[in-house]
C-alpha cells in the first residue's frame, strides 16, 4: 500500500502515516510512503516510491536501509527504468498507460515499454487509468503489478473493485 496523497499538509500526511503503519502491520502489508524518504524513515514505513525529484535511490537506501522497499517512477522511458534498475530500485513504474483522473496531463507509456524492460530484473509496475477491462494487455505484455488509486477509491463497492484487480493475477497462475 502506498500512502499517496498530494493535497494534506505534512502533519496531516504524518498523522495517516502512522494510522496506515500500524494497519498495515497488523494486515502484513508493506507501507510506501509516497515522494519522501526521510517521512518513510521516521514513520518506520517498508519504503518509498520515487519520482524523478524525490531523490536518488542510493540515499533513499542509505536512510532507510538494505531491507527497504525503494521504487522509482519511470513513465515512458526505458533509458530511467535501465538507470534506476541499475542503480538498486525494487521496482520501477511505467505511466500512465491510460487517461487518469489523478494524472489527467501524465505522460503516456505504451506496452512496448514492459517488454522492452523484461531483461531489467526488477518487478515493473503500471500506473495510470488502469482497469480490470484495460488490464489485461499490460499483464500479457509483462506488468507485475497494478497501481491503481481511482479504480479503487472512487468504485461505487471499493472492495469488489479490489478483488477484481486481485483476480487478475490469480488467473495467470498456472
Amino acid at each position: 500500500l502506498q500512502l499517496r496523497n498530494k493535497a494534506m499538509d505534512a502533519d496531516a500526511l504524518r498523522v495517516a502515516g502512522i494510522a496506515l503503519r500500524s494497519a498495515c502491520k497488523d494486515a502484513g502489508v508493506p507501507l510506501l510512503i509516497n515522494d519522501d524518504a526521510a517521512l518513510a524513515a521516521e514513520l518506520g514505513a517498508d519504503g518509498v516510491h520515487l519520482g524523478e525529484h524525490d531523490g536518488d535511490i542510493a540515499s533513499a537506501r542509505r536512510l532507510l536501509g538494505d531491507d527497504a522497499i525503494i521504487g522509482a517512477s519511470c513513465y515512458d522511458d526505458i533509458d530511467r527504468a535501465r538507470k534506476l534498475a541499475a542503480q538498486g530500485a525494487d521496482y520501477i513504474a511505467f505511466g500512465a498507460f491510460f487517461p487518469s483522473p489523478t494524472k489527467p496531463h501524465a505522460r503516456r507509456a505504451g506496452p512496448r515499454l514492459l517488454r522492452d524492460s523484461a531483461g531489467l530484473g526488477v518487478p515493473r509496475v503500471v500506473i495510470g487509468g488502469i482497469t480490470p477491462e484495460n488490464a489485461g494487455p499490460l499483464i500479457d505484455a509483462g506488468a507485475d503489478f497494478i497501481a491503481v488509486i481511482s479504480g479503487v477509491f472512487d468504485a461505487p463497492d471499493p472492495i469488489a473493485a479490489a478483488r477484481s484487480y486481485c483476480s487478475l493475477f490469480s488467473n495467470t497462475l498456472t
